[in-house]
């Protein structure tokens, strides 16, 4: 179930990491064509392939069978995934959904809908999986409920996002400048963030227990054995909940929350009804371990691990994508939108570096872990014997090999393997703390170190040379390669822009319209440096207001309207320049107090005209 984890996070990325065109690929007619069109191929697909594995179940291997379905349903979803990046990449459908008011206010909102696109094609692959399951273990859950539980229990990998994502949307929909400020500086981002991760980290499970409809284990002989163990091993919670995956009918258990106001101890039905007293002892003594070892609090640190990561892979992403000669070589014959190309590129190593982490790095840890885990009975109990027996129970009532391979548990028989070499030798559990101890240290030095790494390149004066020359050496070669590119223009003259080479920039922006006229972007630039340029011999107010005008006709949004308003400003026109800075306010969704301090600019020069004739 963990993977589903990492599907949803990685649909999250290739959504939050797209750069929409100022056009779509294709036509609102073919794109919705396409879409539908797709979705019922993708359907027809994955229930013919369900529907073939459902009638060889009483001709094949019970194993074999189990183990084809989770294939296919792995196989499905990652097709679902590329479904997904095909309908944000291929077919731009987030740019019709742009100009609807409600998610151009609050962006979360139109991210829900296309999360919730993703979950569709989830629940169509578990809606063809469920005849197969359920001739295979003849269970009496519903194909609803076989569903529901499936999303259920993947959701809320999304509740810190949306909330982290949906507070900022409504603090910058709020007509309050200070926050906004604060929210728009790299220190106030990080505190934010910090902040923000604390209260859902601590608050968080109370909210999880909730969205799955946990309720409170009876009292009775059950709990009262449950809270004996808690309180001989010293572990404060909340409440002791049935948890009610799948109907309750698994086997297992588990336990959320870094504070006892918050902390839960989750049980399934299954669990109860199918294990001995003591082996239920074992499990919530394993589950107790988790806590006792602190591996809650590393599985942060393991979060914030890779924040740190894809801060510093960031400029080296940049470089690779600028370096890389099939990268361009892509970009400039592809016929696609060359910043799709680019956002695409970009998404794809994003991706790429979110999977290595933590299928192998995050995994790692986790597997050893659940082994560290497995140990700690050993703090409670004199044997392991019951926590044997109960993965015994659990490879025979789920039908899966004992020695399936799982990226964050070790098999069911490495576990009892190593379970029966600490009932001989108990030296096997210190060298599991050893060994956990040792990875961990190593982590945090690879962490600190990449950390160091990650600023310097962002916010120290010699990364920001190194990158700044780097870049610009690089520019300079593919343009040798492709003199005829556009972009590579546009880029050079950002470049220059940022490091205040005027001389270079009007060169570069001028040469890239040459080349490609209708590009907003640049003849905004431009026409603003031709306005304001800190060198006055380099100003062209006539230049200028000719380049914001047909910047103005391609893209109608707020800055480019204040570049014009401004160029308009400086060549005498004042009562067009607060005709046009008026509208750019009322369209603003944020950094109001610049367009208002713009306008009363404005005004008080057209006033002063006015009073001199």
């Amino acid at each position: 179930m963990f993977v589903n984890f990492i599907y949803f996070i990685i649909v999250l990325l290739i959504y939050t990491t797209y750069l929409p065109p100022d056009e779509p690929n294709l036509a609102p007619l073919k794109t919705s064509i396409l879409f539908l069109g797709l979705i019922i191929v993708f359907a027809y697909f994955t229930h013919m392939q369900f529907h073939k594995l459902e009638k060889r179940i009483t001709k094949d291997n019970i194993l074999r069978v189990d183990h084809k379905i989770n294939a296919i349903i792995t196989q499905q979803s990652v097709m679902a995934i590329v479904l997904f990046a095909v309908d944000i990449y291929g077919l731009s459908l987030t740019f019709f959904f742009k100009n609807i008011p409600l998610f151009t206010v609050i962006p979360t909102l139109q991210a829900l809908v296309f999360i919730g696109l993703f979950v569709f094609y989830l629940a169509i692959i578990w809606a063809c999986a469920y005849g197969p399951y359920k001739r295979l273990y003849i269970t009496d859950l519903s194909r609803r409920s076989y569903v529901l539980s499936n999303i259920s229990f993947s959701i809320p990998v999304l509740f810190p996002w949306f909330l982290l994502s949906g507070i900022a949307d409504i603090i910058n929909a709020l007509p309050f400048e200070l926050p906004k400020r604060f929210l728009s500086t790299p220190e106030g981002q990080v505190i934010y963030f910090l902040f923000f991760l604390s209260t859902v980290v601590i608050i968080g499970p109370a909210m999880i227990q909730k969205f799955w409809r946990c309720k409170p284990l009876e009292s009775g002989y059950v709990r009262s054995r449950i809270e004996k163990l808690c309180r001989r091993a010293g572990l404060e919670y909340s409440n002791i909940l049935y948890w009610p995956i799948f109907g309750g009918r698994m086997i297992t258990a588990g336990i959320m929350g870094l504070i006892k106001k918050f902390r839960y101890i989750l049980i399934t039905k299954a669990l109860v009804r199918h294990l001995e007293p003591e082996e239920m002892d074992a499990v919530i003594a394993h589950e107790i371990g988790h806590i006792k070892k602190k591996h809650l609090h590393f599985y942060l640190v393991f979060f914030i691990g890779y924040i740190f990561l894809a801060y510093t892979s960031f400029d080296l992403l940049v470089y690779f994508i600028i370096y890389t000669d099939p990268v361009y070589r892509l970009i400039s014959s592809s016929g696609i939108n060359h910043d799709t190309i680019i956002s695409a590129v970009f998404s794809l190593i994003i991706i790429i570096i979110f999977f290595i982490y933590f299928r192998y790095i995050f995994g790692y840890f986790m597997r050893n872990f659940e082994r560290q885990a497995d140990t700690y009975v050993y703090a409670l109990f004199p044997s392991a014997k019951p926590l044997i027996s109960t993965f015994k129970k659990i490879a025979a009532t789920t039908g899966q090999p004992p020695d399936k391979p799982n990226w964050h548990h070790f098999s069911i028989k490495e576990r009892i393997e190593y379970l029966n070499l600490c009932e001989q030798d108990k030296i096997y559990i210190i060298r599991q703390d050893r060994k956990i101890k040792k990875s961990i240290a190593v982590y945090l030095a690879a962490i600190v170190i990449i950390g160091g790494i990650g600023y310097n390149l962002n916010y120290g004066e010699t990364g920001k040379k190194l990158s700044k020359h780097f870049i610009e050496k690089i520019l300079l070669r593919e343009i040798n390669k492709t003199p005829d590119n556009p972009y590579l223009y546009r880029d050079l003259g950002d470049l220059y822009y940022n490091i205040n080479n005027y001389t270079e920039t009007i060169r570069a922006y001028e040469k890239s319209i040459d080349l490609k006229p209708d590009n907003p972007h640049v003849l905004n630039n431009l026409a603003w440096l031709y306005a304001t340029c800190d060198d006055k011999n380099l100003r062209n107010p006539e230049r200028a207001l000719n380049l914001a005008l047909k910047a103005a006709d391609l893209e109608e949004s707020p800055h480019i309207l204040d570049t014009l308003a401004e160029c308009y400003y400086i060549n005498g026109r004042l009562e067009e320049a607060v005709s046009i800075e008026s509208y750019a306010l009322r369209i603003a969704k944020k950094e109001h107090s610049y367009f208002e301090n713009q306008l009363k600019k404005f005004m008080t020069a057209a006033k002063v005209l006015s009073n001199e004739k």
